[in-house]
C-alpha cells in the first residue's frame, strides 16, 4: 500500500473530480431537457387547441365556444377560468363534484392564456405527457457509462502520472544504499528533468565517495608508512648509538682491548659519521615530503650530467669487476633541476653497483619514450639481477632491505631508493623499476627540449 500511496491518492482525487463534473453536467442537461420537453408539450397543446384559442377572441360566450370544441374533441380534458379564478367551463369528464377545489389541484396542468381574460387549463393527459419513465433508464445507462469512462480514464491518468514517480522513488531508495541504478527512460518534461538531475547528483555523489575512500586509504597508507618509518628510523639510530655507548664505556673502564683508545675512538667517529649521514638522509626525505625543496628546472644535457656523476662510481664498479656501458647520443637536452637529478641518479647507480652480481654489467642509455613523444627515457640496467615481483614495489620504502644481514655489513641505510622516489616525485616526472629478460631496469622519463 505504501508503494502505491501516490497512485491511490491521484486515482481517488481524479475519480471524485470526474464524478462531480459528470453530476453537474447531468443536472444541467436534465434541467435543459425538461425545459425543452415542456416547451414541446406547450407547442403541441397550442396546435391541438388552436381552434379554441382562435375562437376565444370572439365576443361570443366562452362556455358555448368551449362546448362546441369539446363536442368535436371529446377525448380532451380541460377547463377554463376567468381572471378571478372562477370556472367558466369544464369538460364533463374532468371532475363533476366540487370543481372549485379539485380541478385546480388535479394532477399537473398546462396553462394557455385565451382572449378576453380567460385562461385555458389543459390536464397532463397521455396525449401530451412525456414518457419520462422510458427516458430515465436511458439516462441512467448514459451516466453509468460516463462514470465508467471517467474511472478508466482516472486509472490510466493516475498510472501514467505516478509510474515514473514510483520508479524514481525506487531508484532513490537504491541510491540511499549506494546500489547500482539503471537510468530511467528519457522523458522530455519536468519529471525527465528531475530524473536526470537526481541521477547526475548520484553520479557526482559516487565520485565524491570514491574520492573520499581513496583519500582515506591514502591517509591510512601514509599513517602506516610514517609508523614504519619512525619505527625503522628509531631502530637504525638506536643500534649504533648503543654500540658507540658500549665502546665509550669500555674505554672509560679500560676493559681489555678497549685500552687501545685511538683504535676505538676512530670506530666511534666512523659510526657517528654514518649516523650523521643517516640523519641527513632522513631530513632530506622530510624536506621533500613537506615540499620545502622546490625544483628549479634548467636546460641540461643528459650525457653531460652522467659524465659529472660517473667518476664517483668508477672505482667501486672496478672493485666489483662491473663494466659500465654508456649508450647516450649527443645533444639530448632536457628540462630538469640539475642538483636533484644528479642526486637521484647517484643513488640509482650506487644501488645498481651494489646489487649487480659477478659477471654482470651496468648499461646506461636513453631513448624516446613510447608513452610521451616529448620525453626522453633514461634507462639504467644491471644485468643478471633479479628481484621478486612482490618485493619490487617495496624497494622504494624507507629502510627496506631485501637482505638485512648483507645490507648492514655493507653499511647501507635503506634510504637510497626512498630518496630517489621522493626526489623524482618532487620533480613531477614518471619513473619505474621492473624486471626484464636481461636483469633489473630502472627508467625515468625526462622532458626533452627541441
Amino acid at each position: 500500500m505504501k508503494r502505491n500511496g501516490i497512485f491511490v491518492k491521484v486515482f481517488i482525487y481524479t475519480v471524485v473530480f470526474s464524478t462531480l463534473l459528470v453530476g453537474a453536467t447531468a443536472a444541467l442537461f436534465s434541467s435543459q431537457i425538461m425545459a425543452y420537453y415542456s416547451g414541446q408539450q406547450l407547442r403541441k397543446i397550442s396546435s391541438t387547441y388552436e381552434q379554441l384559442i382562435n375562437r376565444s377572441q370572439e365576443n361570443a360566450d366562452i362556455a358555448v365556444i368551449a362546448s362546441q370544441f369539446h363536442e368535436r374533441n371529446q377525448t380532451f380534458r380541460f377547463y377554463i377560468t376567468d381572471k378571478a379564478g372562477h370556472i367558466a367551463y369544464v369538460t364533463p369528464g374532468a371532475n363533476a363534484n366540487n370543481r372549485e377545489v379539485d380541478l385546480k389541484t388535479e394532477g399537473n396542468s398546462f396553462i394557455v392564456y385565451l382572449g378576453n381574460g380567460y385562461i385555458l387549463h389543459v390536464f397532463n393527459d397521455d396525449a401530451f405527457s412525456v414518457k419520462y419513465h422510458a427516458l430515465i433508464p436511458r439516462v441512467l445507462v448514459m451516466l453509468i457509462a460516463m462514470l465508467a469512462v471517467c474511472v478508466i480514464g482516472a486509472f490510466v491518468f493516475a498510472r501514467q502520472m505516478t509510474k515514473p514517480i514510483q520508479a524514481l522513488a525506487d531508484n532513490t531508495a537504491k541510491m540511499a544504499n549506494l546500489e547500482e541504478v539503471l537510468p530511467l527512460p528519457e522523458r522530455q518534461d519536468e519529471l525527465g528533468d528531475l530524473a536526470r538531475d537526481v541521477h547526475s547528483m548520484y553520479d557526482r555523489l559516487k565520485e565524491t565517495i570514491s574520492e573520499l575512500e581513496d583519500e582515506i586509504m591514502r591517509e591510512k597508507e601514509l599513517e602506516e608508512t610514517q609508523r614504519y618509518f619512525f619505527s625503522a628510523a628509531s631502530h637504525e639510530l638506536k643500534t649504533p648509538v648503543a654500540a658507540t655507548s658500549v665502546l665509550l664505556e669500555g674505554m672509560l673502564a679500560n676493559i681489555g682491548e678497549y685500552n687501545n683508545h685511538p683504535k676505538y675512538l676512530r670506530e666511534c667517529i666512523k659510526m657517528m659519521d654514518a649516523q650523521s649521514k643517516l640523519i641527513s638522509d632522513i631530513l632530506e626525505i622530510v624536506s621533500l615530503d613537506d615540499r620545502r625543496i622546490v625544483p628549479v628546472p634548467e636546460r641540461l644535457d643528459i650525457k653531460r650530467i652522467l659524465a659529472d656523476i660517473l667518476p664517483h662510481f668508477r672505482t667501486l664498479s672496478e672493485a666489483h669487476n662491473l663494466p659500465i656501458v654508456i649508450g647516450i647520443p649527443d645533444a639530448q637536452t632536457i628540462l630538469a633541476d640539475s642538483k636533484m637529478l644528479k642526486k637521484a641518479l647517484s643513488n640509482v647507480l650506487l644501488n645498481a653497483v651494489q646489487n649487480t652480481p659477478e659477471g654482470g654489467e651496468i648499461r646506461i642509455w636513453s631513448e624516446s619514450a613510447e608513452s610521451a613523444a616529448n620525453d626522453y627515457r633514461l634507462c639504467v640496467l644491471n644485468t643478471g639481477a633479479r628481484i621478486d615481483d612482490r618485493i619490487l614495489p617495496k624497494l622504494f620504502d624507507p629502510f627496506f632491505r631485501v637482505d638485512k644481514a648483507r645490507s648492514r655489513k655493507s653499511e647501507r641505510s635503506g634510504l637510497g631508493l626512498a630518496i630517489v622516489r621522493k626526489t623524482l616525485e618532487a620533480m613531477n616526472v614518471d619513473f619505474g623499476l621492473e624486471n626484464n629478460s636481461d636483469g633489473v631496469l630502472f627508467w625515468v622519463a625526462l622532458p626533452k627540449i627541441s
